[in-house]
């Protein structure tokens, strides 16, 4: 049942789906960004999210501040074991004010209990997606 919910979780992101695939969350979660704890001014989605409600308002802002046409974001492995989940990739995104396009290697670890997500921290070259946010 992981696999599939991540594979769910993974086609309703690509597709834009922000509520569909909100509805994939537990109505608590357990949120992690791979960034310091006091986030980026230049980049408003990196905060502390709880649950549900905060997912889809997540996905929405990274959609606000890039390029959705120009997502060249790519999955080269799932790893499942149990509850347990690992993706890993590669993001390629264009920021919509500054035109920059950045990339960087991710790992997604994903928990799927009951049939929804509780677990969802992403680990990525922040300092590469702020350098692309940032006004020079």
């Amino acid at each position: 049942m992981t696999r599939e919910i991540v594979e769910k979780l993974l086609g309703l992101m690509a597709a834009g789906d922000h509520d569909g695939a909100a509805k994939l969350f537990a109505e608590r979660i357990d949120w992690q960004l791979d960034w310091p704890a006091e986030g980026h001014p230049a980049v408003p989605w990196i905060r502390p999210r709880t649950g549900r409600a905060d997912v889809a308002g997540h996905f929405r802002m990274l959609e606000e501040y890039h390029v959705p046409e120009a997502n060249g974001t790519s999955v080269t492995r799932i790893l499942v074991d149990g509850d347990d989940a690992v993706v890993l990739g590669r993001i390629v995104q264009t920021v919509r004010a500054t035109g920059r396009t950045y990339a960087s290697p991710f790992a997604l670890h994903l928990t799927v209990e009951d049939g929804l997500i509780t677990r969802y921290h992403i680990y990525e070259d922040s300092l590469t997606v702020a350098e692309a946010l940032s006004a020079r």
